[in-house]
């Protein structure tokens, strides 16, 4: 038989050019959206470049140590104190016989919808001047309270509302743990304390520390809390110099000191992975339930415990915003303009979703299934925006649009592209588990029963990724619901939302207001929570 009668009847080099063609669409789309993520750093670089060295002496003077050391302090402070609590949690309910198991690890991460802006504002009005606590205690003879604001308000707030970061890892890392291990240390005569100490601790180094670096990352960026608590850190000043000062060269100076902080965590971080490395399977191991330590008459302690966290970090402060929505209420208290602000909060964190797990999927397709240091630089590009605090973030936007697109600038399409940016790792995490869960030889089957690839990836591709689809909009929408920094310096004229109405509001003093916002806030932050209970297993890939 010919060989013309073998080949279809295009020739080889047609098909070849074709075939490049489609593969280059993928990695055009995976490097445009890398790129992306690179602008705002990219932008400052060049912005503070342009500084003098007056600029850059008096930026980089003592009030910018004492930023410094008021956000490292936090930092350190919140992160060990978030351990402290996602730690025990986590192995009462994942390794004992805890009474109600299964509805403690729901209720313990509630608090992760709570955005630190609408924290603040329920412990001012539940433990400041004139607060909640401060009546109840007013025929006891109590007439002041410890100061509340600057350093221990936004320790407290921080800590109560990031745990659950170290808290999502934990879980995951003991669910993984080899039970053999464990067993190994109990039969050499170790009690449960002591093999929890000196064989469990240390396999949750890696889980420990990437928990760690969620909740310092998110205390360096925080904007909310700090400035409700009125704490000077990094990004409360950055947002009132912006307000304040026409030298936006020293701004973006300033701004690259965070993002120097920044790089630091991440590089303590990757070294405790590299060290935690080190504690690892030998082999495979054995498909099987770990040991469940019995409690005994330690689950009361236990119990109390978590119904003192449960009652701290969550019912306490939805009690305090139901109050003053009550008392707003009984005055005739005017809560117009909030269904229009909870649609637009709806749109923004959905559109923000739609289009963060778009641009994550060309990125997730190249890192998972063409490997390479191309991909692995478009990979870690992509991360860029996500590292950086989103007042930075915000301030590298205003003047890109400025100078780029200026018919853009104040408009929706600026804000969620800044949404993307700041969220668009979240998205790619989800797909790349889902993906790399779905076997090649799928997609090449697909191939040759002659599909194409764009045929292959809507007909086979998608539908068995659609849980990492779903879990990067849940999450990304989240994490927009909540974002207030970007949100106040970009939002269009008009464009109320539930963030900017927390903050409006309380800055006004209409705690009622901002009660009635902030439930409302938590409520839609809340909505796509149950995709990701839905979806640990997906989630902890």
């Amino acid at each position: 038989m010919s060989l013309s009668r073998v080949l279809p009847p295009r020739s080889p080099r047609v098909l070849l050019e074709r075939a490049a063609g489609r593969i280059s669409v993928v990695w055009l789309l995976a490097l445009t959206a890398a790129a992306a993520a690179c602008i705002p750093l990219i932008y400052l670089v060049v912005r503070a470049a342009s500084a003098d060295a007056d600029g850059w002496g008096d930026v980089l003077g003592r009030d910018t140590a004492r930023l410094l050391l008021n956000t490292v302090a936090l930092a350190v402070s919140v992160t060990a104190a978030a351990t402290l609590i996602a730690l025990p949690c986590a192995w009462l309910t994942e390794r004992t016989d805890l009474p109600g198991a299964r509805w403690w690890r729901t209720i313990t991460v509630v608090p992760l919808a709570v955005p630190s802006y609408v924290a603040g504002l329920a412990v001012i009005a539940a433990l400041g001047p004139a607060g909640s606590l401060q009546r109840l205690l007013a025929p006891l003879g109590v007439d002041s309270l410890p100061e509340l604001y600057g350093f221990p308000g936004a320790w407290l707030v921080l800590t109560l509302f990031t745990y659950p970061y170290i808290l999502l890892v934990l879980r995951a890392g003991l669910r993984d743990l080899d039970p053999a291990l464990e067993e190994a240390g109990r039969s050499l005569g170790k009690s449960s304390w002591q093999t929890f100490l000196r064989v469990t601790l240390p396999q949750l180094r890696v889980p420990l520390a990437a928990g760690a670096l969620l909740v310092a990352l998110y205390v360096i960026s925080d904007f909310g809390a700090v400035s409700m608590m009125r704490f000077d850190t990094f990004t409360r000043a950055i947002y009132v110099r912006f307000g304040t000062t026409f030298d936006r060269s020293s701004l973006a100076v300033l701004s690259l000191v965070l993002v120097g902080l920044v790089a630091l965590v991440l590089a303590v971080e990757a070294g405790q992975r590299r060290r935690g490395e080190r504690y690892h399977r030998l082999g495979a191991g054995a498909a099987r339930s770990p040991r469940i330590v019995r409690l005994g008459r330690r689950r009361w302690g236990a119990i109390a415990f978590l119904v003192a966290l449960t009652a701290v970090a969550l019912v306490i402060p939805l009690g305090v915003l139901l109050h003053w929505l009550a008392r707003g209420l009984s005055q005739g208290e005017s809560f117009s303009g909030l269904g229009p602000a909870a649609l637009r909060s709806l749109e923004a964190s959905a559109l923000a979703g739609a289009v963060a797990v778009a641009a994550a999927l060309p990125i997730a397709i190249v890192v998972v299934r063409r490997p390479g240091r191309l991909a692995g630089l478009i990979d870690r590009a992509s991360y860029t925006g996500y590292a950086l605090p989103g007042v930075v973030v915000a301030f590298a936007m205003i003047f890109f649009s400025l100078r780029v697109t200026p018919g853009l600038y104040q408009t929706l399409v600026v804000l969620v592209f800044t949404y993307v940016v700041l969220f668009l790792p979240q998205a790619i995490g989800a797909l790349r588990a889902a993906l790399v869960r779905v076997p090649p030889s799928m997609e090449e089957a697909s191939r040759s029963l002659g599909r194409n690839p764009r045929q292959t990836l809507l007909q086979v591709t998608l539908p068995l990724i659609a849980p990492g689809l779903i879990s990067g909009f849940a999450l990304v929408f989240l994490t927009t619901m909540k974002e207030l920094p970007a949100t106040l310096l970009l939002a269009p004229t008009g464009f109320d939302t539930l963030a900017t109405r927390v903050w409006a509001d309380q800055n006004d003093v209409y705690f009622a207001r901002a009660a009635a916002a902030g439930l409302l806030l938590v409520l839609c932050a809340a909505l796509p929570m149950p995709l990701l209970f839905g979806r640990t297993r997906l989630l902890r890939a």
